[in-house]
């Protein structure tokens, strides 16, 4: 390996200054979330927010107090794992978060109903987190102390994750009632989607896999219909041992509807399987038209 490929890739000014701007934004947008629509109307959030809002509400303590410092060692512990740079974001992200509770604190709550205050309050929570986590950092030592248990046992890091969570929203049972609890789960939900939203995107890729008799006619027709890509690969039927052309490409989500119109109108009975991938590089993916 040569030298240049082992070192890190240095971050410029700009990169600095844009992660630095929406780590802000995120966390104080948490803050906000806590502040005006969950905390006032007794709904948590899982991970170390949940424990912190459980704390305060029981020692009567600044929420920013156990938010900064029940995070400080997860930081340190899981500091080798998640290097230098996210480490420091974490920190001015969990550091934004504290503070930003503790001058909302006396700010008027948005709304005392308390469905209102879980869906807005999970959204804007999501988008504040997803902001934050898109951009390098992560306001909960939840996720930290997953990666490090994951190595140690046979679970994965989001079971892990959950088990966490339900166990602090369950606590929130018999802390403010189980009502409030169910409130706290359809906060936790809209906010795990959020999240998703925020660090993906609405344009989510999909993978396609197609088996045709008409291959031919269906790749071409993605190609110059939907404007998309596609690769042939060759396969072998496992039962009747047929030679089969596999079509493979990439959409939008937008573009789904539009791709299964043109499979059943090619070849009614194509093989067609969809899946949802997580990222993109490379190649010629890029948005284009529906045709």
């Amino acid at each position: 390996m040569k030298k240049d490929q082992r070192q890190h890739h240095k971050i410029s000014l700009r990169e600095i200054l844009t992660r630095i701007f929406f780590i802000f934004l995120g966390a104080t947008l948490v803050a906000v979330s806590l502040e005006m629509f969950l905390v006032p109307n007794t709904i948590i959030d899982g991970g170390i927010v949940g424990v912190s809002i459980i704390l305060s509400y029981l020692s009567n303590i600044p929420l920013g107090v156990f938010l900064f410092f029940l995070n400080l060692p997860f930081l340190f512990i899981g500091y080798k794992q998640i290097g230098k740079t996210f480490a420091i974001s974490t920190l001015f992200g969990v550091f934004i978060m504290s503070i930003g509770t503790f001058v909302l604190h006396s700010a008027e709550m948005a709304t005392d109903e308390p469905l209102l205050a879980a869906v807005f309050g999970g959204t804007i929570l999501g988008f504040g987190v997803g902001l934050v986590l898109r951009y390098g950092g992560s306001l909960d030592g939840t996720e930290i102390v997953a990666i490090l248990v994951n190595k140690k046992s046979p679970f994965s890091v989001g079971e892990i994750v959950m088990f966490f969570n339900l166990f602090i929203l369950g606590s929130a049972g018999f802390v403010f009632g189980w009502e409030r609890a169910m409130y706290s789960l359809i906060a936790y939900f809209i906010a795990f989607k959020m999240i998703d939203i925020t660090i993906n995107g609405f344009d989510e890729s999909k993978s396609v896999w197609i088996i045709s008799e008409n291959h031919k006619e269906v790749g071409d027709a993605i190609l110059f219909r939907l404007g998309r890509g596609v690769t042939y690969m060759s396969g072998e039927g496992g039962f009747s041992g047929d030679d089969k052309k596999i079509i493979f490409c990439i959409i939008t989500r937008l573009e789904e509807a539009k791709l299964k119109s043109i499979v059943d109108e090619l070849d009614p009975e194509a093989f067609l399987a969809i899946g949802n991938i997580h990222d993109v590089k490379g190649g010629r993916f890029k948005k284009r038209d529906i045709h």
